[in-house]
């Protein structure tokens, strides 16, 4: 029993010193403030501000329940290895087993270790070129990216949306929200190229299409990224609605240009033009925040704007139809000939991949 005892012991205090680099105690003390504030009579004056603090508590909750559990776990099993009963001593080994596999997975926390790592993501597709086809192979990679999502339990809402004239997408954004969201998805930004026979050509010929990806962490409090007002152009147009030309239209739509990097955001799905603007500023914010990480810069104020055609012609990742199957990544040299799993949203073993390559 001496041996489990030194065992457990020395699974405790790795525990205890992950449970540290995460700094645990902190994010326990911010939950608590956070719940302390969700029990104020007045709290649901302000419903968007309340429904923001209960997601951070939920999030906070996932975070921090699982160590919890162990911490408590490995207590427990101590305490019986104590008792020093040779009778039980197997079914003790077989329970520190199964608590060192729990560790081992939890620990792998430490992989995110970015700056915004553990940030909720805002992902956009765009359709290169390849007219129709990159349209719909956006629009396939957008169902790619939902069903990795709902696989895992994320929230997944549209932002923006814009369909191609015959098919698929010209560009969709969407928030997804989850733990270490950013840190499992930044490697995906880039340009993804589909080869396949065209559903859209009469001849059924070979067809390279390309869209792009981009991965944001969401950044919805503004003292992360600080802009100057005065580096803003903010106008406000009709937005369309549904039922045709002039149908449902208001003056709430809104497009936010950042003056210096050139980057602008238009949003018009909310019917508030408040919300829109506050959605443009979430992802005009996230988009700085990203080329500060590409760009290595420490302001925002050093930034400049983003090489688009650099970009179109570097793929990091190619999905071949035809004429064999096979998914590669260019930087994990990731490989694997089960394509349409991956399409279908099986992007665990890529994402691992490119974290492990990354460590």
């Amino acid at each position: 029993m001496q041996d489990l005892k030194k065992q457990i012991s020395n699974l405790q205090k790795e525990i205890s010193e992950v449970i540290t680099r995460l700094g645990l105690d902190e994010k326990v003390a911010k939950r608590k403030s956070l719940n302390e504030e969700s029990l104020k009579p007045d709290f649901w004056n302000d419903n968007l501000t309340a429904q923001d603090i209960m997601k951070q508590i939920n999030k906070l909750d996932n975070f921090i329940s699982p160590w919890e559990e162990i911490s408590k776990e490995s207590d427990e099993i101590l305490e019986l290895v104590e008792l020093n009963d040779d009778s039980i001593k197997k079914d003790l080994t077989n329970q520190l087993s199964n608590l060192s596999k729990k560790f081992s997975e939890l620990k792998k926390q430490l992989q995110f270790s970015g700056p915004y790592d553990d940030h909720d993501v805002i992902l956009s597709i765009h359709a290169g070129a390849g007219g129709t086809d990159a349209q719909d192979w956006a629009q396939m990679l957008y169902r790619m990216y939902v069903r990795w999502a709902e696989s895992h339990n994320y929230g997944v809402k549209i932002v923006d949306e814009s369909s191609g004239e015959e098919a698929g997408l010209k560009s969709v954004s969407m928030e997804i929200d989850g733990l270490f969201l950013f840190g499992k998805l930044k490697n995906d930004h880039g340009v993804h190229r589909l080869v396949r026979l065209s559903p859209f050509n009469s001849d059924n010929l070979r067809q390279t299409s390309f869209a792009k990806v981009e991965v944001m962490p969401k950044i919805d409090q503004p003292g992360e990224v600080e802009i100057d007002d005065k580096e803003l152009k903010i106008d406000v147009y009709r937005s369309g609605g549904h039922g045709g030309q002039s149908v449902n239209t208001t003056d709430s739509a809104v497009r936010i240009t950042h003056i210096p990097t050139g980057i602008s955001v238009a949003i018009q799905n909310e019917r508030s033009q408040i919300q829109n603007k506050e959605t443009a500023m979430t992802i005009l914010r996230s988009r700085l925040a990203q080329l500060q990480l590409e760009q290595h810069a420490d302001k925002v104020s050093e930034l400049k704007g983003p090489n688009q055609s650099a970009e179109w012609g570097n793929q990091i990742r190619n999905y071949v139809l035809h004429p064999y199957k096979q998914v590669k990544d260019l930087r994990s040299k990731y490989e694997s000939s089960d394509v349409e799993s991956v399409l279908d949203g099986k992007l665990d073993s890529i994402i691992n991949a490119n974290l492990e390559a990354n460590l």
